[in-house]
């Protein structure tokens, strides 16, 4: 029953942020204000939703260390963008061709900063910590980084390709991210800023989305392999492979803590700890 309850809260509000991105319109200014409002009636109605159905302090979305945690994750997700943009474009498939439109980077940040909180509080916040509790760490990631894929698949450029390399690349990735940290920042810092990059400085598709132009004016043309396609980089063999990477050293570093949960039934851990290992 709470995950019902902590879904419909997150999602409710998630709901209305895009119904004030429709209204707001291209309007830059305007589109930032409605994106950070989003994102951040997003953590307070998480907090109040977790706190009142789980009776516990919501560590996950802790004050403590925030932006520190939360720069991180975005410098690693553009990191990781750019480099898998520049394999891209070493190889031929992404070319800049000018400036594109630097107004609308203001609308697309709010958009990216929106978009990065409200799924990586829906999924990893919500539906993998909540899974994870009963099936452990691993069922946990796949369960829900299929249901991330699918997701996109709503995406008006989706492709199926497209969507099983989201819930690859994306669903272990962020997962591990979390699994690593029991924190949602680095994931929602990794998550807005390989979205930032590809949509507001490269100005390529993000995840099937329609994304408008950003900083610069730049072409993708090639094997879809290489570049995604109408999907966007996301498709690519390179990003899928380059993103792999990534988590696999978030999954080692959750080894190394010890943050990695087996089945609810194999657990030697009383069910009163679950929340403190949250904590570590």
């Amino acid at each position: 029953m709470r995950l019902i309850k902590q879904l419909v809260a997150v999602v409710a509000v998630t709901a209305l942020g895009g119904v004030a991105a429709n209204i707001v319109g291209g309007n830059g200014v305007f589109a930032l204000l409605a994106g950070l409002i989003t994102a951040t009636l997003t953590l307070i109605v998480y907090r109040a939703v977790v706190r009142r159905t789980e009776h516990r302090p919501v560590v996950e979305v802790s004050s403590a260390g925030a932006l520190r945690a939360l720069s991180l994750g975005a410098l690693i997700g553009i990191g990781l963008f750019c480099l898998s943009i520049a394999a891209i474009a070493l190889l031929g498939g992404y070319t800049v061709d000018g400036l594109g439109s630097p107004g609308a980077l203001l609308g697309l940040l709010g958009l990216m900063a929106a978009a990065a909180v409200t799924e990586e509080v829906i999924f990893r916040g919500v539906l993998f910590r909540v899974v994870e509790e009963r099936t452990g760490s691993w069922i946990a990631m796949v369960v829900t980084g299929l249901a991330f894929g699918l997701m996109h698949l709503l995406n008006p450029n989706a492709s199926l390709f497209g969507a099983i390399a989201i819930a690859v690349e994306a669903g272990f990735m962020l997962t591990a991210a979390y699994m690593a940290t029991r924190r949602l920042w680095v994931p929602i810092g990794l998550h807005f800023g390989w979205n930032i990059a590809a949509g507001g400085v490269f100005s390529t598709e993000v995840s099937g989305a329609d994304t408008p132009q950003g900083l610069l004016d730049a072409t993708m043309s090639g094997p879809v392999l290489l570049t995604g396609g109408d999907f966007g980089p996301e498709g690519s063999v390179l990003s899928i492979a380059i993103c792999i990477l990534a988590g696999a050293v978030f999954v080692w570093m959750a080894h190394r803590r010890g943050t990695i949960l087996p089945p609810r039934n194999r657990r030697q851990v009383p069910e009163a700890s679950l929340p403190a290992l949250s904590e570590g």
